[in-house]
């Protein structure tokens, strides 16, 4: 054992469902040093770790490797002995077909201290998703789960195909679909009757879900016929029958459709979350960032005199969170917000303030700035002080208002937006192959920022095809001016709103 050993903690990842991680294993994303992942484990799950954390990627997908089994194993054990604690994120669960027992058999022989830590396999959870129950009191009481990596014509096998076909229990078949034909093959061949039912779930609990079933007789040519590669799970046994009635996954309203998300990638995770929940697959391209402001002398200044202000008007999350923590930075605290009254531009501002516990006196019913303007008009505010913190470059209606009903503004910067081009070629190739539903803004800097990620002379075929979903009337308004045809503005000017127009817009399709 080395003087100074880290550890390795081999987590099952889940089958790609980023929810279906386990709590513990999830703690040790949050903890590792090191995340060494698979091609397997959902990328979602990254969003855990440590913004310090090394991050690698030692996917294998087929015979594509990344790194060569040995080299992952190399890798663990060069990680382990620096002292550090690293997660390596496997696919499903680490001994279900995972290798997991040959990385820990070479971290025991180094000395590396290691923890298993299980995971939800694909050979439950996808049926799950798909509506089949892999046990019914009604069909069967017993489950195999067999390896279909390995040739069934090859000359020596490990399988015993004469007990597996005549096993009254469901079958089911990790890495099978380049042997599905084989597989059917043999399993008829030694006594399973050809029309006994079977499916194939290619993806299973992702958006990208696709179920075929059929029996042993025409899987096989089904399979073909759809196009269906790897990742799948194959099933075989009379509990497939039940699907018609247990299906769930695939019947949500937004399955199958894929949505952009151009929000600020700190603040996305909610509405990738209820879309996500709808059935739609998101795809994060942030084209915003929030950043501290250039200078933080003005903020420094605003908050050492808030006692002198009146008014506090938060026009954003973001603003709000912004305030109070350079508040705490500065050794103080909400007492020194006694007395002063806030207003706030929509329920999520409202909400972040009540997290300070402080309650909003003016939340108007409409989530833009004139609305704050309009519910002013029934306040006294001539020659009243009013603290406007918000993001740099923000539109003046506010400020300019409230001067003119005899306030006096202070209009502080508390953080700005820049703009964000990751994956933008990834993103161009996304639209130029019709792969995209609709996107999403939920900001006019969002909508600048992504039509400043688009070459002008694609534009018109990027679009084409490719609904546009704002937040509110002045982000359409800002995308209609940026050529974008916009179908969906949300009644209500919010996420959960956008969501909500997002769905009517597509069950009344």
């Amino acid at each position: 054992m080395h003087n100074n050993t880290g550890k390795v903690y081999l987590i099952g990842a889940g089958p790609g469902d980023p929810d279906l991680i386990t709590v513990k294993g999830r703690k040790y994303i949050q903890l590792a040093d090191v995340i060494v992942y698979d091609y397997l484990a959902s990328p979602y799950l990254l969003n855990y770790a440590r913004e310090d954390a090394e991050v690698i990627y030692v996917g294998k997908k087929g015979r594509d490797h990344t790194l060569s089994q040995e080299n992952i194993n190399a890798l663990l054990v060069e990680k382990g002995r620096k002292g550090l604690t690293i997660a390596r994120l496997k696919g499903g669960d680490p001994f279900i077909f995972g290798r997991g027992g040959e990385e820990v058999e070479e971290l025991f022989k180094a000395g590396i201290p290691f923890e298993i830590i299980p995971g939800v396999t694909s050979a439950i959870a996808a049926p799950a998703y798909a509506g089949i129950p892999l046990t019914h009191r009604k069909y069967t009481s017993s489950v195999s789960i067999i390896t279909g990596h390995e040739d069934p014509s090859r000359g020596e096998s490990n399988l015993n195909w004469e007990i597996i076909a005549k096993d009254p229990g469901t079958l089911v078949f990790l890495m099978g679909v380049k042997n599905l034909d084989g597989i059917a093959t043999q399993l008829v061949k030694h006594g399973k009757s050809s029309d006994t039912p079977a499916a194939l779930i290619h993806r299973g609990t992702t958006p990208m879900q696709k179920t075929i079933t059929g029996t042993l007789d025409n899987i096989v040519k089904r399979i073909k016929n759809a196009g269906i590669t790897s990742p799948s799970v194959i099933i075989v046994g009379d509990v497939i029958k039940n699907r018609d009635s247990m299906k769930w996954f695939e019947n949500r309203p937004l399955f199958g459709k894929k949505i952009v998300v151009t929000r600020a990638r700190k603040q996305a995770s909610e509405f990738v979350r209820q879309l996500s929940a709808l059935g739609a697959e998101c795809l994060e391209y942030p084209t915003i960032k929030i950043v501290p402001p250039d200078d933080y002398m003005p903020l420094d200044s605003a908050i050492e005199r808030v006692s002198g202000y009146d008014w506090i008007v938060f026009t954003s999350v973001n603003g709000v969170s912004a305030f109070f923590n350079r508040l705490y930075e500065k050794g103080m605290d909400v007492r020194e917000l006694k007395g002063l009254k806030t207003a706030a531009i929509g329920p999520a501002t409202s909400e972040r303030l009540m997290d300070f516990g402080i309650l909003t006196d003016i939340l108007p019913e409409s989530y833009m700035a004139e609305s704050v303007v309009e519910a002013f008009k029934n306040e006294e505010i001539k020659s009243k002080k009013i603290l406007l913190p918000r993001a740099g470059n923000a539109r003046p209606i506010l400020c300019d208002e409230l001067k003119k009903m005899g306030a006096i503004v202070d209009e502080i910067t508390t953080y700005n937006t820049i703009k964000v081009r990751d994956n933008v070629d990834l993103l161009q190739e996304q639209l130029e192959a019709g792969k995209v539903d609709m996107i999403t803004f939920t900001s006019s800097s969002t909508v600048r920022n992504f039509r400043s990620l688009l070459p002008g002379e694609k534009f018109e075929t990027f679009e084409k095809d490719v609904c546009i979903a704002a937040i509110g009337p002045i982000t359409a308004e800002t995308a209609e001016k940026n050529g974008f045809d916009v179908n969906i503005v949300a009644d209500t000017y919010t996420i959960k709103g956008l969501c909500e127009a997002i769905l009517k817009y597509y069950t009344a399709c």
